[in-house]
């Protein structure tokens, strides 16, 4: 009998205690309902609201002292859009431009079936540079008897990563100058 109300005790203590958790958690929350009036359907003007709010969270700030947010949208960022545009051809895997990231799938042209490329850009800053730009290209070249043995590597030849890059680069200034152009 003394066993069985301890266990009872302690189960009690357990759910006392999970209780007070959840209700603690959800307190803090302050949920208001919002009209689909009061949300402006633009983008830009979306934005500009939530800066006025104080809402977001921006790297920028975190590291320059700047205590305001920033927001930029992949729209407005020529590298992000020269870069997509570059490799279009290829099928993407992963497309992060919070995080500044394209990760293609593995890509193999008609004549070469055995290898195999897989692209990974990553995005130091927003500003047109090459060296705000990491491209790392993965190669995979397998055996045509048995498609199961592939040995995966960085590609040491710098020629692809260096076309590429270029090719971003020279891409984002024409249409960062085009859009310049279009501002006037």
């Amino acid at each position: 009998m003394f066993i069985k109300n301890k266990i009872i005790f302690k189960t009690a203590h357990y759910l006392v205690f999970f209780l007070i958790i959840i209700f603690s958690l959800t307190s803090c929350v302050k949920f208001k309902p919002v009209s689909a009036r009061d949300v402006p359907t633009n983008s830009q003007e979306r934005a500009r609201k939530n800066v006025e709010e104080g809402r977001g969270v921006s790297a920028k700030g975190l590291f320059r002292g700047n205590r305001g947010t920033n927001y930029e949208f992949s729209t407005s960022n020529p590298m992000w859009r020269a870069s997509l545009e570059i490799i279009d051809f290829m099928p993407l895997t992963t497309v992060d431009y919070s995080g500044g990231l394209i990760i293609t799938d593995w890509y193999s042209d008609e004549v070469n079936d055995s290898t195999q490329l897989k692209i990974t850009i990553r995005f130091l800053s927003n500003e047109i540079d090459a060296t705000n730009l990491k491209v790392i290209i993965h190669k995979k070249i397998c055996e045509k008897a048995n498609a199961q043995n592939c040995k995966i590597q960085i590609d040491p030849s710098l020629k692809i990563k260096e076309e590429l890059t270029k090719s971003i680069i020279r891409l984002a200034s024409r249409l960062e100058q085009d859009q310049k152009n279009q501002n006037k």
